[in-house]
């Protein structure tokens, strides 16, 4: 295991910045999910970890050494690809020998090694057989092994999933939080998949252009957005903006709870976040509520105990708030249904816009 810091890193390509004085520590044994969407920088920080690019300025340092300028042989770390990358020549066992028969090792340690590996990722039956002879999932977890077999100090993902089909990417996903939890490796897993993120990390650091907006546990971000992005990338929901108006925040004539605008001057610019599991919906038959939002529901999606509804805003059509009700409650409140949505004023979370 080994701590990995990053200090200062800064990258260009032909004269645009994709890394801008980036900072990241990464703790022994922890995986930290890189998560950002397509272009945010978070592959170019990984390739710099690992060694296949240089950084214009900055260090990594990985258990207390300075490797920025180290080849990526000389790093002790595993690296895992999209698209596996396995050698097709080989067999499984063989592709899991690879790394310890390169680097010199005994036979009967590579042997061991390949069965140990195997045996942690679930294929010790299907050691003999070739790349084309396995299912996506399965050459994934060879590759894994392989990675693995070198003993790294760091393990490497880059987008190890996003090539598999939906349940077997869950599948792999939680194979892979358990075999890092077994082997106690520093991880760094780069996705542009929330929900992977969410639920695979010890931490998430959400990135965009370049920059690194908020480092934190997928609670803390998800409950705690650091701005607007963060909020509008992670999980579903509304980000309305406003301006702070004591303890609610107003958009024009309509005036939205939230005890937390109160953290903000009046007047300032804010936006504020609404989850769909803070909202309630409920059937409007005659005046507004103090404190409510009247609406139209526009649509229904059925994800079994519950129904998530959009609704939109009647004093501002082109904004929706969303809820996740009971399905059966749901039932009653059709599309074309005029609605107030309404919610706890100390559950919503205010930011500055």
């Amino acid at each position: 295991m080994a701590t990995v810091t990053v200090e200062q890193v800064r990258k260009s390509f032909a004269g645009r910045e994709v890394l801008a004085k980036l900072d990241l520590v990464m703790s022994e044994g922890e995986l930290v999910c890189l998560l950002g969407p397509s272009g945010c920088g978070k592959t170019t920080l990984l390739r710099i970890i690992a060694g296949f690019i240089s950084p214009d300025a900055g260090s990594v340092v990985v258990a207390g050494t300075n490797v920025t300028h180290l080849s990526p042989r000389a790093r002790r770390m595993g690296m895992v690809f999209q698209s596996y990358s396995l050698f097709p020549n080989m067999t499984a066992v063989e592709n899991v020998k690879f790394g310890p028969r390169v680097a010199g090792r005994p036979k009967a340690e590579q042997d061991s090694r390949a069965k140990e590996l195997l045996d942690l990722v679930g294929l010790s039956q299907h050691g003999s057989k070739y790349p084309h002879q396995l299912s996506g999932g399965q050459q994934q977890r060879v590759a894994l092994a392989r990675a693995l077999a070198v003993q790294p100090q760091v393990l490497l993902l880059d987008e190890p999933l996003s090539a598999l089909d939906a349940k077997v990417r869950v599948q792999l996903r939680d194979e892979i939080r358990r075999i890092q939890r077994e082997t106690g490796v520093t991880t760094v897993l780069v996705t542009h998949d929330q929900e992977e993120a969410l639920s695979i990390s010890d931490r998430v650091a959400v990135m965009n252009a370049g920059r690194l907006l908020q480092v934190a546990s997928p609670a803390a971000i998800y409950r705690d957005p650091a701005d607007g992005f963060v909020a509008r990338f992670i999980g579903a929901g509304a980000v309305l903006p406003g301006m702070a108006e004591g303890q609610t925040v107003r958009m024009g004539a309509l005036v939205l709870p939230a005890w937390a605008a109160a953290n903000h001057a009046n007047g300032a610019k804010v936006e504020l976040l609404l989850r769909p599991e803070v909202v309630t919906f409920s059937a409007l038959d005659g005046d507004v509520p103090p404190g409510g939002v009247a609406g139209e529901v526009r649509e229904s999606v059925f994800l079994g105990a519950l129904t998530r509804l959009r609704m939109s805003v009647a004093a501002v059509p082109e904004l929706s708030i969303w809820s996740d009700l009971p399905s059966e409650e749901a039932e009653a409140l059709k599309i074309g249904r005029r609605v107030v949505a309404s919610w706890d004023p100390a559950r919503p979370r205010v930011v500055a816009a």
